[in-house]
């Protein structure tokens, strides 16, 4: 049986390019049908959606049933024409969540649209607007243009008409076009318009690429048709014939400036999958430039000319398909034109889209993978179109170098207009080494790979094969470029792109456009991972000094560098296998020893993977003023080049990240841990007693270089201080503490300083006091009702009774608090001296309800408590959704449990909190009894729940675990 293949379904599974490419051509007007089964869903056609005969029949009707009531008439009129236009939308809809393909639903729904528009018009022409003798110039035709005029339609969005005259505006016009825009609108339709004649939209389309565009896909919808051809051949022949290669700039510089406002990277976790790079409008820019450049009108003449290979066009159909198919389920489910799958969408689109949990992968998480992958084929068809436009001289500077004979280089290879190409495929398919080689080539030469060479490559991604893998040659070209001195990260995206990467090494594969449902990292799994790889390679090449100057200082003095970059390329390939470190050791063992690393560089590299997250956990989460602390981070490392790879890696994943994630208070906290792991390790010793002794003398030596003044003013307070205090700041922090303290000593009330350190990315902020129980908890709580978020706590108590504590405050933005608003600053800093004189406890701040966004994000609150970390205090970390006021009630819950809070290290990962707190018993003992835990434990979590305090706990309460010296942590 025959049937058009616009009726193709997702879950038909069987020569699915060859259907998909049936379809589009279906749908750009070229006839094709296909032999195949038929599907379970019937074909859609537009006379059973809407009977256009009837409905103007119904119009009719209407007309004679209200003859001279024009305001009745017009009423009814739109009453039947909304009607036929909702069920004809529902239809569509149900269509969709019953299978049918993106393409189709769209190409319905314009069917739709013009069904409603046709017979508006013949009312509007036949019983409200009528030329009884129309003359030559009241011609007059509607023509879809833009979207709309593609044949394709998503639920809300506009529709683009253009309403066409032959030459001058007449009564006849100007009327029809007002009725017909009031009642369109009077149907809640979004309608782009515009009134022209022939020679006007000519004259615009000469000076507006946007205008051109748009009338590149006129397509007749009522009226004169006539008309509607006579503009679409004259526009071929007048515009767009003369003007292909300023049509192709301009559309080109279109796309890299709306790049610039969705995002340069195709891989950001809440993609516009419109606008986004990769997204639907750069899969219309393509069909735009080939389509003005070579004047066909259907992707089966695009095959027939040879302007893509077929296996491309599929893919592109796929690709369009999976894009239109997100789009229509995303408008009908916001019930507007929205284009942004962000977080509290997805879950709700994976659902509609038929994607279910499997193993340890979400659905939503497998929806976004195939987003993902949709966007690179887009951005492996834009490389195609650019060596198209390159070969026939219509895009850059160099055309005029373009025709001029190859340059042969090794294995086959040529340069091609100051890029690397291979002139002939046969290099592939003779040797497929040479699809490792060309990306090590051209790193060795410096030079960009020709896109022809990249697609060229793409097509044989099969040749990859285990046995390749093994391939000594494949292996050593493979390694020259993933730990190339020039740039390794522009050799390995540009093999991530193309394909080789994760067909080479498979255990990399597994994460291409691999997603983390979470609001912290911004990008997929592979392109957080060479972005990592970029930032190592400009921090050896010192572009990150200012920011990093100790990770640039410390380059040039590792030892295996090759490993370094082979680490960060494996470190998240455990990601969704269950322990990320566990499973990314053993993938980055098997990577390693397939590419034949000697035994000591894979164990380097697999320790390396398997502690990728050891070093910011530990500035971040830990008091590395405890002596404690600093001894297991030194014997965890063993040795100095182990601490110089895992400080760059650190540095490096934590920027790779996201924008706003690095700040300069976590390179502080890493420079500080760095310096006494480093002290401890050259020290031979990394017990903690050698460890205190060297901090005692360090101590010292920040006594000694304190400024003269300053000591002097200070120096009842000096003696009162503890050694932890003294190894937990820079010198530049502790002379600013001594100066505020010699002031504090001079007045009889309570002092709170602040300064703001961009470096850091903080205001820091010193409140100096009486100490009483409960003070960290009440000082919190004037932060949070501040607006103030505290991102760093230090409390230390003097030796005569008195509160030193030492807080990194943020503003709701991540800027240092109050650096463009002093007032705010000094409303805190006045809130504060209150709350440290005793006046009034500062109430808390009620729960909220999370916002739609953060809600989507199932949270599961969870508390540890361990005593074996520090040796003067019990170590209480508590991970769950960050909201406003959370410190505060943390740390309320804690006072009122009587426990003292000797350091708060607050942190969040996205839409989840991870604060640890450093707790000691009224009489300064750590936490012992079991029955007292439980109960701090259970009341901490009372804290974190969502629902008002006191409120029953919700079952993700159960899996908590109280960690003790016992289970081995």
């Amino acid at each position: 049986m025959s049937i058009p293949c616009v009726t193709l379904r997702r879950f038909w599974r069987r020569d699915f390019a060859a259907c998909v490419l049936a379809s589009f051509a279906l749908a750009s007007g070229a006839p094709h049908t296909l032999a195949m089964p038929v599907p379970r869903l019937k074909p859609a056609r537009i006379e059973d959606v809407i009977d256009g005969a009837k409905l103007r029949a119904q119009l009719s009707a209407a007309a004679l049933d209200n003859i001279g009531a024009q305001d009745v008439l017009r009423k009814a009129a739109v009453k039947l024409l909304h009607g036929a236009l909702f069920r004809g939308r529902m239809i569509a809809k149900e269509r969709l969540e019953a299978g049918a393909g993106g393409h189709e639903t769209a190409q319905l729904l314009a069917q739709v649209a013009d069904e409603v528009i046709r017979a508006l018009y013949d009312f509007t022409t036949v019983h409200m607007v009528r030329a009884r003798n129309p003359t030559e110039g009241e011609r007059f035709a509607v023509v879809a243009v833009g979207g709309y005029g593609r044949g394709q339609l998503a639920p809300s969005s506009d529709i683009d008409l253009l309403f066409l005259r032959a030459y001058k505006p007449t009564p006849f016009s100007e009327s029809v076009t007002e009725y017909l825009l009031y009642a369109l609108w009077d149907m809640s339709l979004k309608v782009g318009h515009s009134s022209r004649s022939i020679e006007e939209c000519l004259k615009l389309a000469r000076e507006d690429h946007t205008i051109q565009t748009a009338l590149l896909e006129a397509r007749h919808v009522a009226g004169d048709e006539s008309l509607t051809k006579d503009l679409i051949a004259r526009y071929r022949r007048d515009v767009s014939t003369p003007g292909h290669k300023a049509f192709v700039a301009a559309k080109l510089k279109e796309r890299d400036e709306r790049h610039l406002r969705a995002g340069a990277s195709r891989y950001m976790v809440e993609p516009n999958l419109k606008e986004g790079k990769g997204g639907l409008r750069d899969l219309h820019t393509i069909f735009w430039i080939v389509r003005h450049r070579s004047g066909l009108g259907s992707i089966a003449d695009l095959t027939r000319a040879g302007e893509f290979a077929r296996e491309e066009i599929a893919m592109g159909l796929r690709a369009s398909d999976f894009f239109w198919r997100t789009r229509c389920h995303l408008h009908f489910l916001t019930g507007r034109a929205e284009e942004r799958l962000t977080f509290d969408l997805q879950p709700e689109m994976a659902e509609r889209m038929g994607f279910v949990d499997r193993s340890r992968q979400p659905a939503v998480e497998r929806f976004m993978k195939r987003y993902f992958l949709a966007a690179k084929d887009v951005g492996a068809l834009t490389r195609v179109l650019a060596a198209k436009l390159e070969a026939d001289g219509r895009k850059g500077p160099l055309a005029g170098l373009l025709h001029a004979a190859p340059k042969p280089v090794e294995h086959g290879f040529a340069i091609l207009g100051g890029r690397l190409g291979a002139p002939e495929a046969k290099v592939f398919d003779a040797d497929p080494v040479n699809l490792i080689r060309l990306f090590q080539v051209a790193d060795a030469r410096g030079l960009d790979i020709h896109p022809d060479a990249l697609a060229q490559v793409e097509r044989r991604l099969k040749k990859i094969t285990p046995a390749l893998r093994y391939d000594a040659r494949a292996r050593e070209a493979f390694l020259a470029a993933a730990a190339s001195p020039r740039d390794p990260a522009h050799a390995l995206s540009l093999m991530n792109e193309a394909g080789v990467l994760g067909r080479f090494v498979p255990e990399f594969g597994r994460i291409v456009a691999q997603m983390q449902f979470n609001m912290y990292h911004h990008y997929t799994v592979d392109a957080h991972t060479l972005r990592a790889v970029s930032i190592i390679a400009d921090i050896e090449a010192g572009r990150h000094r200012a920011d990093h100057p100790l990770a640039t200082d410390l380059f040039p003095k590792i030892v295996n560098r090759r490993a370094l970059y082979l680490a960060m390329l494996l470190h998240d390939t455990g990601k969704g296998e269950g322990d990320q470190q566990i499973e990314g050791e053993k993938s980055a063992r098997a990577a390693c020893a397939r590419l034949g690393l000697p035994d000591g560089e894979i164990d380097l590299i697999a320790w390396l993977v398997r502690n990728h997250l050891a070093m910011s956990d530990m500035a971040q989460k830990r008091d590395i003023g405890d002596p404690r602390t600093i001894a297991q981070f030194a014997e965890l490392v063993g040795d100095v080049e182990r601490l110089r790879l895992l400080l760059v890696l650190t540095v490096a994943d934590i920027r790779a990240v996201g924008p706003g994630v690095w700040n300069g208070w976590k390179g502080q906290l890493l420079r500080d841990l760095y310096r006494l792991t480093e002290a401890a390790l050259h020290g031979g010793r990394t017990d903690e007693a050698s460890v205190r002794e060297r901090l005692a003398a360090q101590a010292d030596e920040a006594k000694a270089r304190l400024p003269a003044d300053a000591a002097a003013a200070a120096a009842p307070w000096l003696t009162t201080l503890d050694d932890a205090y003294w190894v937990s700041f820079d010198a530049d922090a502790l002379a600013w503490h001594a100066q505020e303290a010699g002031k504090a000593l001079m007045n009889s009330g309570p002092h709170v300083a602040a300064r703001a350190s961009p470096r850091k990315g903080v205001t820091e902020i010193l409140v100096y006091g009486p100490d009483r129980p409960g003070l960290f908890a009440r000082l919190t709580a004037a932060f949070a009702q501040a607006g103030a978020d505290v991102t760093d706590g230090r409390v230390f108590t003097t030796r005569d009774g008195k509160a030193f504590d030492v807080f990194s405050v943020q503003d709701t933005t991540g800027a240092p608090f109050g650096i463009d608003d002093a007032s705010a600053l000094a409303r805190l800093a006045q809130r504060l001296i209150a709350t440290a004189g005793g006046a009034g406890e500062v109430k808390a701040l009620p729960k909220k309800p999370a916002p739609r966004r953060v809600a989507a994000f199932a949270i599961q609150a969870w508390v540890r408590i361990d005593d074996d970390l520090s040796r003067d205090s019990t170590v209480i970390e508590v991970s769950g959704r960050d909201r406003p006021g959370l410190l505060a009630d943390l740390a309320r819950t804690l006072s009122g449990s009587g426990l003292i809070i000797v350091s708060a290290h607050i942190d969040a990962y996205g839409e989840r909190v991870a604060d640890v707190f450093y707790v000691q018993e009224l009489d300064g003992s750590k936490m012992s009894d079991p029955a007292r835990i439980a109960l701090v434990q259970d009341r901490l979590l009372d804290a974190l729940s969502e629902n008002e305090p006191g409120a029953p706990l919700d079952a993700r309460r159960a899996p908590l675990a109280v960690a003790r010296a016992s289970d081995g942590r």
